[in-house]
């Protein structure tokens, strides 16, 4: 091969290796257009303290976010949603407002006030680090939908979206997650893989990786653990709402199912038992999560079968 037709081979290679990068820097940098400034819009806020936030700017520019969306009235869903991410809060301990930032957004702007978030907050004790927005409902809806969620319908918004969003902007990083998803999971999610799998998130509670094989597949237990557990325990003291050890023989069976399936309108009843609790927890509702009288009896056969369980392991 001669010397002139060799530089040539060199220079053809060279030129495709440049071409290839050149490439690589196109979709590097049309995914950092796609996720950056230019696909979120730098809508201004409002927090819980009425300081004005711009959304791209200081809410989630080279941040690792969680943001979901509730409205301080909701008696349904938003608690769940809130009592959910109360552990993650929990879990990740002083990381939140340090480098994991955590942002509820309200979908009722003309009702929810930076008072009203505030008051909110406090009844579900937040610690600080989780900030709680309001703002336009234009802006908030142009949110939702760049964030993949459904714009609510401000007639009816107890049909909102309610999953849980986290990503991580710097590498344009998005993953949307159910309310019913494990605190644990969420933790790992922001803690762990949103910071390009740093080390595992631990807690001071047992962690679902050193919680053994599920040994209760009952329908029962998996709906207290994605729906009850998140605001009471079992024997372990009171969490946002009572320790529920003892509670089905401590309330009549007819009485516990009500309350588990129409809380809300017990509460609106002026139900003794319902107003003592509602006092006693920081007049914190217990949330109305849709479940069907079936679903009440199998969370109540399944807090019936764990005080047995303790009863009998007792000396």
């Amino acid at each position: 091969m001669s010397w002139d037709r060799a530089v040539r081979r060199v220079g053809y290679a060279l030129a495709a290796v440049v071409a290839a990068m050149a490439g690589q820097s196109e979709s590097a940098s049309s995914q950092e257009v796609r996720w950056g400034r230019s696909y979120f819009p730098n809508v201004v806020l409002q927090d819980q303290h009425g300081r004005s936030l711009r959304f791209y700017d200081d809410i989630i520019r080279g941040k690792v976010v969680s943001i979901n969306f509730v409205y301080t009235t909701c008696t349904d869903i938003c608690p769940l949603d809130t009592a959910q991410l109360r552990q993650v809060q929990q879990i990740l301990g002083d990381r939140v407002g340090r480098d994991v930032h955590m942002y509820t957004i309200s979908i009722n702007p003309e009702r929810d006030r930076p008072e009203d978030l505030r008051r909110f907050m406090r009844t579900y004790d937040i610690a600080p680090g989780w900030t709680f927005l309001t703002g336009a409902r234009a802006d908030i809806d142009l949110l939702q939908q760049r964030l993949g969620l459904r714009p609510v319908d401000e007639r009816n918004l107890r049909e909102h979206e309610t999953s849980i969003v986290v990503g991580n902007e710097a590498t344009g990083r998005w993953i949307k997650r159910s309310a019913y998803e494990s605190p644990q999971l969420l933790a790992d999610l922001l803690g762990r893989v949103l910071h390009n799998y740093g080390p595992p998130v631990t807690s001071t509670r047992e962690t679902y990786a050193v919680a053994g094989e599920v040994t209760d597949r009952s329908r029962g237990f998996y709906l207290f653990r994605t729906r009850c557990r998140s605001c009471h325990t079992i024997g372990e003291g009171d969490r946002l709402g009572p320790d529920l050890r003892g509670v089905a023989s401590a309330r009549s069976h007819a009485w516990l199912s009500r309350w588990i399936r129409e809380p809300d309108v017990m509460i609106a009843e002026r139900d003794p038992t319902a107003m003592a609790l509602l006092a006693r927890y920081r007049n914190l509702p217990m949330p109305n999560l849709g479940l069907n009288e079936a679903e009440a009896n199998q969370i109540i056969d399944y807090l019936r079968r764990e005080d047995s369980a303790a009863t009998s392991t007792q000396p």
